[in-house]
């Protein structure tokens, strides 16, 4: 259960490291909850002062906010689309475990919490981040995208469920309703799924890899199918859950964009 007094108090910000590379700024944060802090990374384009659409970017199982991939595309953002970009560790990884954990360590600890109750708290967490980053002048919080593959699909149908129409558009995929026998049971949540699928009316691009082993073709284009959106797209291509072509990074990017630069 989410603590009350979350949703009363505003969330401060605790910064750290502060770096500009290449005109994008890149600062590291803590959003301090009772529920316990948050910790993220926000990229800004160093050039703007007025606050800016914000692409929140969900990392993969056993990856983390500073992810070679969630790096690369923060500052594809900020640098070519004039977007601010944020990520933030997903439940036991990152910083908010004292180690890595394998696939098979946090897959348990998130069994043993229930994984409903992981995807209401990550949903929390986000919203919270994004509401502290707005309050402070540095996004605008209805103009917002999400990015998320795998693991960072399943938590962003739950964050695009609980924040509705403050998104403009979502890049999901290598994700599905039903789950491979490598994965621990208690991972598989079928109904929510489908029901925060059905919940989300902007704009998506869904990203199917053929051959994924960890979550079946069939249950990706049955999720593809259960999105509320009017204004829904899939792509597909050949390989197995770990690849991705790099067109299909170029259209996800490309995507988020387009539909961001269309709000006025």
């Amino acid at each position: 259960m989410i603590d009350w007094l979350d949703d009363l108090m505003p969330a401060a910000v605790e910064w750290f490291d502060h770096r500009v590379i290449d005109g994008v700024a890149e600062r590291s944060f803590h959003v301090v909850r009772t529920s316990g802090d948050v910790p993220g990374v926000l990229w800004l384009p160093s050039c703007c002062s007025t606050p800016r659409p914000l692409v929140l970017l969900g990392h993969g199982g056993s990856g983390h906010k500073r992810s070679g991939r969630i790096v690369e595309l923060a500052r594809w953002f900020a640098t070519y689309a004039g977007l601010a970009a944020v990520a933030i560790d997903g439940p036991y990884h990152g910083d908010r475990v004292s180690s890595p954990l394998s696939a098979a360590q946090y897959q348990a600890r998130i069994a043993e919490t229930g994984i409903e109750v992981v995807l209401d708290r990550m949903a929390e967490d986000w919203r919270a981040t994004v509401d502290a980053i707005a309050a402070m002048g540095l996004a605008d919080p209805d103009r917002l995208a999400y990015v998320g593959m795998s693991m960072g699909a399943r938590f962003g149908l739950s964050v695009a469920a609980a924040m509705g129409d403050r998104f403009r558009c979502l890049v999901f995929g290598k994700f599905g309703l039903q789950q491979g026998s490598a994965m621990n049971e208690g991972m598989a949540a079928p109904e929510r799924v489908a029901s925060d699928a059905r919940r989300i009316t902007a704009p998506v691009l869904f990203h199917v890899q053929w051959h994924d082993e960890l979550f079946p073709r069939h249950g990706q284009l049955a999720l593809f199918d259960l999105l509320g959106s009017t204004g829904k797209q899939l792509v597909s291509y050949v390989g197995t859950h770990a690849e991705t072509d790099p067109g299909a990074i170029a259209l996800w990017r490309d995507f988020i964009s387009r539909h961001l630069a269309l709000v006025s």
